[in-house]
């Protein structure tokens, strides 16, 4: 009995080094991020990284991500492009339609998750929502019919509004959105224009000669070259006193006046999940492209009395953020 015990021992103890080194063998697998910015401390690759824990996958143990960012220019998209596809990564994490359109040029094999893409179908990027058809899929920054949510918005933060300039990139999302919203204009009032977002310099003219007035407001769509000049954005419209409409929070931290668009955080999270799948050999092409399924009403209080604003108790109570 003795002895049969002491075999037993034995070789549980042979069977630990065994075991030890499977573990230390486990596959590195590698993601590959192409954005804009930097990805250290920003809350949505902090979502990523941390859906991808809970996930099993941990960097530093079975996960390597390369990060590629600073995507203000073609040169940098391009640049940075080729570098992520030379690495070879198991799968790519995309921002934004500008850098995934070079990034389908470049590899037609490599698996890409994408995020904030605002119409992958019209912009020729997959074939379709249900079935993407190719080696990408992902999420889109909203659907179309939310455009017209931004002029209601402003009507209703800024009653006496009449004429509204709306912002917009020269493609077919910018169209898109464009139509959505003159679709609108007439059932509440406003008589809207567009201006199309090339640089820094055309912005400025075209926003000072709108001009200022009480019944003037702006509406920023979608748009890379909207979020590349926010900043500038935002000054313009405090200067001129106008009230602004944004589809992303972040215009409205910086001084914006109200913002209604998709939650990316959320966004992000949900792309960790694609990420797993693909990595557990589940093909792009198979995953339907889906819509933001959390949207989020931000409101900035002291932009509102800043432009003599005072915000109805409907809209306040309807809001997730409220910014003092």
């Amino acid at each position: 009995m003795m002895r049969r015990t002491f075999i037993t021992l034995l070789g549980g103890a042979a069977a630990w080094p065994l075991k030890a080194r499977a573990q230390q063998r486990e596959r590195v697998r590698r993601i590959g991020v192409l954005a804009g910015g930097t990805a250290t401390g920003r809350p949505e690759f902090v979502a990523f990284q941390q859906a991808l824990e809970q996930l099993g996958w941990s960097e530093g143990r079975n996960l390597r991500i390369e990060y590629r960012g600073g995507l203000a220019n073609p040169a940098n998209i391009r640049k940075h492009t080729h570098e992520l596809v030379a690495l070879a990564p198991d799968v790519i994490l995309v921002a934004g339609a500008s850098p995934l359109a070079p990034l389908l040029q470049a590899t037609r094999e490599l698996p890409i998750v994408f995020v904030t893409v605002v119409d992958p179908v019209g912009a020729g990027l997959v074939a379709s929502l249900s079935r993407p058809g190719a080696n990408a899929t992902g999420f889109t920054q909203f659907e179309y019919s939310l455009s017209g949510k931004w002029l209601q918005l402003l009507k209703e933060i800024a009653p006496t509004v009449t004429r509204a300039a709306v912002l917009r990139d020269v493609t077919t999302a910018g169209a898109g959105q464009f139509a959505v919203i003159q679709s609108v204009a007439s059932s509440v009032g406003v008589e809207v224009s567009p201006i199309d977002v090339r640089d820094a310099g055309e912005i400025e003219r075209a926003i000072t000669a709108f001009g200022r007035s009480s019944q003037n407001g702006l509406i920023m769509t979608a748009s890379a070259g909207v979020t590349v000049h926010r900043d500038l954005i935002v000054a313009l419209a405090a200067r001129l006193r106008l009230p602004d409409v944004y589809s992303r929070r972040a215009a409205v931290d910086a001084g914006g006046l109200i913002s209604y668009g998709p939650n990316f955080i959320d966004q992000y999270r949900h792309a960790a999940g694609y990420v797993d799948r693909i990595l557990k050999g589940e093909k792009p092409a198979d995953l339907p492209v889906q819509h933001p399924a959390k949207y989020e009403l931000v409101i900035n209080l002291k932009t509102a009395k800043a432009l003599g604003l005072s915000v109805p108790d409907s809209l306040l109570a309807r809001a997730d953020e409220v910014i003092e």
